[in-house]
């Protein structure tokens, strides 16, 4: 199926920039592939041909040619921006957390480890989920120490 809705006719100035971006090296991954399809797309390659010569599905294809045609070739190289997550633990949250840290730990325990601190988060309906790891970090950022 050839690519008809979306059409890449690449200027010659077009053309240039991506062959030196494919070609210096110095350049996310992300880019260099969407160079590469742009380019083959504009030699008149079909979205199946080229998604088997890179390796990549048809679907990524798509969507780059979609991009180039509605927002240019610097908008078809580029990554959109990501909507940063929100913080599982706020200001009251990380306070209790410090405080539970800081409290005896349970019984036939010598001191509280990360698990036993994300599991007790969640049994007393502080958070829904929590990884040790994000009680670590919290704990690291406020200086906390367990058990020194």
């Amino acid at each position: 199926m050839q690519n008809k809705k979306h059409k890449v006719n690449l200027g010659s100035g077009e053309r240039d920039k991506l062959l030196s971006l494919i070609s210096t090296g110095r350049h996310k991954a992300s880019a260099i592939r969407r160079a590469h399809i742009l380019l083959k797309t504009d030699e008149g390659k079909t979205d199946a041909e080229i998604s088997n010569i890179l390796y990549v599905s048809e679907q990524t294809v798509r969507r780059t040619r979609l991009r180039y045609a509605e927002d240019g070739l610097e908008s078809a190289l580029q990554d959109k921006p990501h909507p940063e997550g929100e913080p599982k633990l706020d200001g009251e949250k990380e306070a209790y957390l410090i405080a539970l840290a800081c409290s005896n730990p349970p019984a036939g325990r010598k001191r509280w480890t990360l698990e036993l601190l994300a599991e007790q988060l969640v049994n007393d309906g502080i958070v829904k989920h929590i990884v040790p790891e994000t009680v670590r970090l919290t704990l690291k950022k406020t200086v906390s120490n367990l058990g020194k």
